[in-house]
């Protein structure tokens, strides 16, 4: 399900609730631009390397796929009305982003809480697999969001 530009409240994201993204495409310029300035190890930035490389080829930083990931949650995925905030989670990366890969994030809420002590939000975990256009699975972030709660629901 996507949500047509709707703000997301704690009651709009039960167990269950899914969502799913827009799509970028990822080049091999933009892989060795992201490289060259956060994480610059050679099967990110150099094809001859690359090959010789764990990777077999030219692979995308996995901080790369992260941003890419929220970008997208955050610009077709998940409108939350507060923004995508997170509470903290864990990331996994089963096989390499490559050039060419279309990628696109399939978000599933696992569980969610309301707070107690904080009447105005609540604790949503998502799990997020970001795939490319083969639908092999690039990354895996699990993560818990605080969302706020609808205002009339307070009321």
């Amino acid at each position: 399900m996507t949500t047509g530009g709707t703000k997301l409240y704690f009651e709009d994201m039960p167990v269950g609730f899914c969502a799913t993204t827009g799509s970028t495409r990822l080049d091999a310029a933009a892989i060795k631009a992201f490289a060259a300035e956060f994480d610059p190890q050679p099967f990110h930035l150099d094809e001859a390397a690359a090959e010789k490389s764990f990777f077999g080829g030219l692979a995308a930083s996995g901080w790369h796929t992260a941003a890419l990931t929220m970008r997208l949650l955050v610009t077709s995925g998940l409108p939350i009305a507060w923004g995508v905030i997170g509470a903290g989670g864990e990331v996994e990366w089963p096989r390499p982003t490559r050039p060419g890969d279309e990628i696109t994030v399939f978000s599933e809420v696992i569980d969610a809480k309301a707070s107690r002590s904080r009447p105005d939000r609540g604790m949503v975990t998502v799990r997020s697999e970001t795939r490319n256009q083969k639908g092999e699975v690039l990354q895996i972030m699990t993560a818990r969001l605080v969302v706020p709660r609808r205002p009339t629901a307070l009321a």
